[in-house]
């Protein structure tokens, strides 16, 4: 018997200063079985870090060709592709040819510092891509925070990220390899 994805329900509240971006998304979330915590509170992590009005999350890991989180215009073209991990070059590339921005989060830490260093020189051709990376232990860290239902907070300022909730607060300073032209 195939296990079910578990579905998870949150409020969160985005105050972005440093693009002056403010409001409260309500998110229904589904974990694959194979998803861990960890990368799910990434994914939520990274909706609040690139939140806009229309942001919305991917059908998951189950499924190939669609990111983690996207943003689609009005007439169905992507925006913006947001892709966690250490995806392939050629799956980056055509991303990169089908959205206008395109985004890598990586959170793997040493694993992640690996993939850019084999990558970096193929990607930087990418006018439209941009590399972040989540310091070490950032996943672990924000795994507590998980909850069936949550009421989380993001705020955005001067390049760090903090997200709180019920289970505590997590501070992050993400790191750019790479910026979009």
């Amino acid at each position: 018997m195939a296990l079910k994805a578990t579905v998870h329900r949150a409020t969160l509240q985005v105050s972005d200063l440093d693009r002056h971006y403010y409001a409260t998304h309500t998110l229904t979330l589904a974990q694959h079985p194979s998803e861990t915590d960890a990368r799910l509170m990434v994914r939520l992590l990274a909706f609040g870090l690139f939140a806009e009005e229309r942001l919305e999350f991917g059908r998951g890991i189950s499924s190939e060709g669609e990111p983690d989180v996207w943003l689609r215009s009005l007439t169905g073209d992507i925006e913006h592709w947001i892709e966690l991990g250490q995806p392939e070059e050629a799956d980056v590339r055509r991303a990169c040819g089908r959205s206008r921005r395109v985004t890598v989060v990586g959170y793997s830490g040493r694993g992640f510092g690996l993939w850019w260093e084999k990558n970096a020189a193929g990607l930087a051709r990418c006018a439209n891509l941009d590399v972040v990376e989540l310091p070490a232990g950032t996943a672990e860290a924000l795994a507590p925070l998980l909850a069936r239902g949550m009421d989380l907070q993001c705020l955005v300022q001067d390049g760090e990220v903090q997200l709180m909730g019920e289970g505590g607060s997590v501070a992050v300073t993400p790191v750019w390899h790479q910026r979009a032209a």
